[in-house]
């Protein structure tokens, strides 16, 4: 039952990363795209705002695939991780915790159970069983 969960953990977490990813790089999901995201990172004092743009992108979608799969799982925990600790120190950190005020809350949940899987092990139902 223990894989399963862990299946389960990863799904959930790294699908919608890999979305976030996808409204930066191509502009689905309801994404402002490159250009849009690019254009808010610069508002908030992150430049050049379509490269930071396109890293975080990157960051979110490589990372939630990497999760979802269970491969190379500390590189895709790290990934989400980090971009996680961006948006808690450039967005949601000055709003307090709670996201109800757009706090950090959600942030630091998705921080700890991608640190945590990656410390753990993504299970048997992942590739990095399967291949290492």
């Amino acid at each position: 039952m223990i894989n399963i969960g862990l299946l389960i953990i990863r799904l959930v977490i790294g699908i919608p990363f890999m979305g976030h990813g996808a409204q930066k790089l191509f502009g689905w999901f309801g994404g402002y795209g490159l250009k849009g995201t690019g254009g808010w990172m610069d508002s908030i004092g992150m430049k050049p705002g379509v490269t930071m743009a396109l890293l975080a992108g990157l960051a979110e979608f490589v990372g939630g695939l990497l999760f979802a799969l269970g491969f190379l799982t500390p590189l895709a925990g790290i990934l989400i991780a980090a971009t996680m600790v961006v948006a808690i120190a450039k967005v949601h950190g000055p709003n307090g915790f709670w996201s109800t005020q757009n706090g950090y809350e959600y942030n630091l949940t998705l921080l700890v159970v991608a640190i945590g899987i990656a410390l753990t092990g993504p299970g048997h139902f992942a590739l990095d069983a399967f291949l290492f």
